[in-house]
């Protein structure tokens, strides 16, 4: 079978159609020497499957601890002579259960949340307040309530209003509250507009452009950028116990030169304020955002990589605005737990259409699936793009680009875009879709009224239930009307 003229430029004809590209995988996943069948830690998905059923999740719990561990080992190391290491907080929101707060606990990492949903799973979980960051744009009342009454580590302030709203309550509950204030540096991110942060035209932070005019005549503020009006506030409220500076530039990254610019304003904003206030703030976060392989065109960088890049920028521009370095937090997610895991579908009706294109007609295999969109929402959210292989065999059969789709009545429910795949693909196949760790079962929804999936740790060669499936009783509670 040639290359397909449907083929995107970077999807490349496969040598082998069996193989597995490491970069997209857990470090437990290879392929069974006694059938060929995707294993995970020597258990193959056949039996996974049999087992727990599909679509199912599975993750190598070996490899997330294995990931967290490099990060926390590699920034440690790479800027312990700048500022004696990095607070590393995992992104919750990529994916939060009780087993991975009490994994990233045990790794010394620290816990991100974004909700008062996550944070209830955080504390209850176990883990430290001090430990615990809270996130978001809009928190509500009784989320920041939460958080001051719990001694949470640090609260993500996102705007003045929102600045105005902790000192109000802790004032109330007769506590400080611990601040850092997110800022918009304006770095464009190489990445989907949706998931770029750190521009001026979107809803996180506070800008450092100067002369907001909804600022102009506020008195003693006109002119300035709302961060400069923040931390003027925050310094003077005896409420606010400020901390810092936090700035997020994206998701889905490959490069530190976003990371160099919004470094490089951040510490001038921090001198500017030491000039300014005599006051040096003893905390940066520079966000996450590190991108990982979900196909042949991704190439990510590893902990180490990141790491000594990150340091030399931070060491320098430092140096240039005349500050004492600060303490250094960063927040991975995906980088984590993205590859730890795969996506298990079984394979139902397939059809072969005819396209048109330049180069004249051309097939183009359909793959359907046991799930789809309600699993794996990044493609329609974000045009993503994944990889699949053919998991329960290997095949020998022409390599045909196809498309991997869900169930859903809906023409964009499309799991994997583009992909070869083995012609001889039949119903009852399983087909493996990897690097699905991250905001997957995160975003999953009950469309259609289908249940969520099942999610499936994989540790020294055990398979146990970590989320259990949902059920149709689990559908039909909340819904009064069944009663």
């Amino acid at each position: 079978m040639p290359i397909s003229p449907l083929a995107p430029e970077w999807l490349s004809f496969p040598a082998d159609v069996n193989a597995l590209r490491p970069a997209e995988w857990a470090a437990g996943v290879s392929r069974s020497q006694d059938d060929d069948a995707v294993s995970i830690q020597g258990l193959s998905v056949k039996d996974i499957a049999a087992e727990f059923g599909t679509p199912l999740y599975v993750m190598d719990a070996d490899d997330f601890r294995s990931r967290a561990r490099a990060f926390k080992q590699a920034f440690d190391a790479a800027f312990a002579e700048i500022c004696g290491g990095v607070d590393v907080y995992y992104a919750g929101k990529a994916f939060l259960s009780f087993d991975v707060a009490r994994w990233v606990k045990e790794e010394g990492l620290r816990l991100d949340t974004c909700s008062g949903g996550e944070l209830a799973l955080a504390l209850r979980a176990g883990l430290e307040p001090a430990n615990i960051g809270l996130h978001g744009n809009n928190k509500s009342v009784a989320e920041i309530t939460r958080a001051i009454e719990a001694g949470l580590g640090r609260i993500v302030v996102d705007s003045l209003d929102e600045l105005e709203r902790v000192s109000t309550i802790a004032k109330r509950l007769g506590q400080q509250a611990n601040v850092m204030l997110r800022l918009t540096p304006g770095v464009h991110a190489h990445t989907h507009e949706f998931i770029a942060t750190a521009h001026e035209d979107q809803k996180f932070g506070l800008s450092m452009v100067e002369g907001d005019p909804l600022l102009d005549g506020a008195g003693e503020v006109e002119g300035k950028s709302p961060a400069s009006v923040a931390v003027s506030r925050a310094l003077k409220d005896p409420s606010i116990n400020l901390l810092g500076i936090h700035s997020h530039i994206g998701s889905q990254i490959f490069d530190t030169d976003g990371f160099a610019l919004a470094a490089e304003r951040m510490v001038t904003f921090l001198g500017a304020i030491s000039q300014h206030h005599g006051v040096v703030l003893k905390e940066l976060d520079l966000g996450g955002g590190f991108g990982i392989a979900y196909t042949e065109q991704d190439e990510p960088r590893s902990p180490e990589e990141l790491a000594n890049a990150m340091a030399e920028i931070v060491k320098v521009s430092c140096e240039r605005a005349g500050i004492t370095p600060p303490r250094i937090s960063i927040e991975p997610g995906r980088s984590i737990v993205g590859p730890t895991t795969f996506t298990l579908y079984e394979v139902g009706v397939r059809k072969t259409v005819i396209v048109d294109s330049e180069l004249g007609d051309s097939p183009r295999h359909y793959v359907s699936v046991d799930g789809g969109m309600s699993d794996n929402a990044r493609p329609v959210l974000y045009d993503a793009d994944y990889s699949a292989v053919l998991a329960n065999r290997s095949s020998q059969a022409d390599a045909i680009i196809s498309r991997v789709v869900g169930k859903h009545c809906e023409s964009g429910d499309i799991v994997v875009k583009d992909a070869y795949l083995p012609a001889d693909i039949t119903a009852g196949d399983l087909l493996a879709v990897p690097a699905t760790g991250a905001y997957c079962w995160a975003l999953a929804s009950n469309y259609n009224y289908l249940g969520r999936p099942a999610v499936v740790a994989v540790s020294e060669g055990e398979a146990r239930l970590m989320i259990r499936r949902e059920t149709e009783d689990d559908l039909f509670d909340r819904d009064l009307g069944a009663k």
